[in-house]
């Protein structure tokens, strides 16, 4: 278990362990989630949506427009 302390002005480090296993880096955003429970959730925020483009794309595979997509058309 990793501990860390909160300073006076609501500051705290994130143990090195902790950075490394989740691949942060300096500048990385960290997104809290307070759940019903009581239970606090951290996650680092490292990656963009735009990362994920092109991501289910199979080689060979056509484009398909959202337009085609319409169950309604």
């Amino acid at each position: 278990m990793q501990e860390s302390t909160i300073t006076s002005k609501g500051q705290t480090t994130v143990p090195q362990a902790i950075r490394d296993a989740v691949g942060a880096t300096a500048g990385a955003r960290l997104v809290w989630h307070l759940t019903p429970d009581g239970t606090v959730v951290v996650r680092v925020k490292n990656r963009s949506i735009r990362d994920l483009a092109g991501l289910l794309k199979q080689p060979g595979q056509r484009r398909v427009p959202v337009s085609d997509m319409d169950p309604w058309r």
